[in-house]
């Protein structure tokens, strides 16, 4: 009887610690909640890994944001490609763009150590600690290794005056910034781009250093080109290091327009350039040697006017000199590209319905075959010659790590820097859907329910509007309008990549130039048909929110129908007139169908301006003065004749961001108003 009571007692108390240890596991859990703003920025944001030589080892950045300091903290993370493995490089938070010597034994990187311009510095992987390099009055970018391990190549901005005397410019910086005139004199039709004013003289330069002597060498002397306006460079090392390719601007002064052709450039610092794509009106970039060095690969556009036209991969034959189109016959805008080992393939990524995804394609031209196209990848390269290493994101989690098997074509995630966050998270689901729109055509639009989402009601909707016109609401995490965010509070939230989206073919793209206002309207008014048939949501709590584009779809909206409850115009175009006043008056004519001074009618029948006397529905305006791309003043008009009217508007005004909102705690505030606003008409 003993034993029974004892073997009963033995079996109750392990009953009980199952349970407790249950109970424990489950106290362990995180309570997934809705995503927050807050949430969201303590995200770690992984950057493109950089492969090592052998295929053994990438290295990478992340950011963490310190939201209370408001700025990001970025290190230098290095992972084993085999096992997924890793170790942190860097710890002083200042550290960017990591490149891997050609012999892998040390990663050069930039800095902003010491509160100084962003600066080369050397790390030997084997031990030690970083030594700075260079001590240049200028920040540094685009680093890249010579061949020979012994040189590295960069680039800078300089006043050309210099010479190549680095105390002369810093002599010359100083004048400027302790000159009490504030004026800014230009006679150029481009003076500023983006956030930045472009009179003060600057230009950009690649340089060499070579390691041993510290000595810097202007790889361009005389030239006063720009590369990327948005202050990139696209360039290339020959496999023997005697040539770089670049992309770069031949129009002059005063930048009536902007073409950027292929140069092949001298390292030996004569500045000897040659020009390889001088017949294309339209741009050339981003040249990268094979492997071999006998050619190159580069993309061109063809139509001029149309910054979204599609990007063909082009061979150019250094020896013969001659060029072959190898992707016209594809309907995809190519990016990225890349030369497998034996030169025989080229790897290249392009924008898919919706999607970035990764391609290869014969060397030679041919048919190409799509290689991994779920969610938004970027940066990949060859790990060896059985996989490629790359960053992947989706709408529904972050950039981290990927591996893709290129015989499986099975992915693997290799890092989990988020995963903890994610776990705590509750999001809505994400369907992707066709739906009929203008002229009966089908119409790609992803779908992000709320959290714990029940299918017996109906919902409030946010209908998101990208910008571009030319771009695309993709299966991508975006940190700056990001979709369940805006489901967080219970709402449906529809993303229509209506009429003039990229990622669905050049005829598509480009079918609305000259009348921004009439597809894309009407595919957004039939998106919300389609949702409230499907009985998804409640046809009177229907908000609208764009920026830029968007902003002015929204402003069309405002006049051309009331059935939004409410608005959001973020950093939108009001008046098409305001337009001449942006970083970039280039082809308007073709975009818009007119000028203030040439088909001044056509102009106005798409210009939002012209149908102010039917706006009613409230209006949230957000804009930042630093938008040279779209200038503040489009927010501030349509915001006075709000208020003038009588209607219901607020203005939400950051002196200190540009066309994005990019600080922490101003996108926490951005969101919070967002909210707000919404909750006033939806709830």
């Amino acid at each position: 009887m003993k034993q029974i009571v004892l073997k009963i007692s033995k079996l109750f108390i392990v009953s009980l610690l199952i349970v407790l240890i249950f109970q424990n596991a489950h106290a362990f859990t995180p309570e997934k909640e809705p995503i927050t703003a807050e949430k969201m920025w303590s995200m770690k944001r992984v950057g493109n890994p950089v492969v090592s030589p052998d295929g053994k080892y990438s290295v990478f950045t992340v950011t963490q944001t310190d939201i209370d300091e408001n700025k990001g903290l970025t290190n230098i993370f290095m992972m084993n490609n085999d096992d997924g493995s890793i170790n942190q490089l860097t710890f002083s938070g200042k550290d960017s763009s990591p490149v891997i010597s050609p012999d892998g034994k040390q990663i050069a990187f930039l800095s902003r150590r010491d509160d100084s311009p962003a600066q080369l510095y050397l790390l030997n992987l084997s031990g030690g600690e970083a030594q700075k390099i260079t001590d240049l009055p200028v920040a540094l970018y685009a680093p890249k290794w010579f061949p020979d391990n012994k040189r590295l190549a960069f680039a800078a901005n300089i006043l050309p005056e210099y010479n190549g005397d680095w105390a002369k410019l810093k002599k010359l910086q100083d004048e400027k910034k302790n000159n009490k005139v504030t004026a800014r004199v230009t006679e150029n039709t481009i003076y500023r781009f983006w956030d930045r004013w472009l009179t003060d003289g600057y230009y950009p330069r690649l340089f060499s250093i070579e390691l041993d002597s510290k000595k810097v060498t202007d790889l361009m002397p005389n030239t006063s080109n720009y590369f990327d306006m948005m202050g990139g460079v696209s360039y290339d090392i020959s496999p023997d290091g005697s040539l770089i390719a670049v992309s770069c601007n031949v129009t002059l002064s005063p930048y009536q327009t902007t073409n950027n052709d292929i140069f092949l450039l001298k390292t030996d610092g004569s500045g000897s350039m040659t020009n390889i794509t001088p017949g294309n009106p339209a741009n050339d970039i981003n040249p990268v040697f094979s492997n071999n060095g006998k050619s190159l690969v580069y993309g061109a556009k063809k139509v001029f006017h149309f910054y979204a036209d599609k990007v063909v991969m082009t061979v150019y034959d250094l020896q013969t000199k001659s060029s072959t189109r190898i992707t016209d016959n594809i309907d995809l805008s190519c990016e990225q590209w890349f030369w497998s080992e034996d030169d025989k393939t080229i790897y290249f990524l392009a924008e898919d319905k919706a999607r970035n995804a990764i391609f290869s394609i014969p060397a030679g031209g041919g048919k190409h075959k799509r290689l991994f196209s779920e969610g938004t990848n970027n940066g990949a390269s060859f790990a060896g010659t059985q996989y490629l290493i790359f960053n992947h994101h989706n709408l529904n989690s972050p950039p981290e790590i990927y591996k893709l098997d290129l015989r499986s074509l099975k992915p693997q995630k290799m890092t989990s820097f988020n995963d903890a966050v994610l776990l705590t998270l509750n999001l809505g689901e994400v369907e992707d859907v066709y739906y009929k729109g203008y002229g009966n055509e089908n119409i790609q639009m992803f779908i992000v329910y709320p959290p714990d989402y029940d299918r017996s009601k109906k919902y409030p909707l946010v209908m998101m509007i990208h910008g571009g016109p030319h771009g695309t609401f993709g299966d991508y995490f975006h940190f700056r309008w990001n979709a369940h965010l805006f489901a967080a509070p219970g709402y449906i939230v529809a993303l229509p990549n209506f009429h003039g989206s990229t990622s669905f073919g050049q005829d598509f793209a480009i079918s609305i130039h000259g009348e921004n206002s009439t597809k894309p309207f009407e595919d957004v008014m039939k998106a919300a048909d389609y949702l409230i048939a499907r009985n998804l949501v409640d046809e009177n709590k229907m908000a609208a929110a764009g920026g830029s584009y968007g902003g002015y779809l929204v402003s069309w909206i405002a006049g051309h129908t009331d059935r939004f409850a409410c608005l959001i115009n973020h950093a939108g175009v009001y008046d098409l007139h305001l337009q001449y006043a942006t970083d970039y008056t280039g082809y308007r004519n073709y975009q818009y169908g007119g000028t203030p001074w040439d088909g001044f009618d056509k102009l106005n029948l798409h210009n939002p301006s012209q149908f102010a006397h039917n706006f009613s529905t409230p209006m949230m305006v957000i804009h930042g003065e630093r938008d040279y791309r779209v200038p503040v003043a489009h927010g501030l008009l349509v915001y006075g004749i709000y208020k003038s009217k009588g209607l219901e508007a607020r203005l939400v005004y950051y002196p200190d961001e540009n066309h994005w909102i990019l600080s922490a705690q101003n996108s926490i505030y951005w969101y919070k108003e967002v909210h707000n606003w919404f909750e006033r008409f939806l709830k």
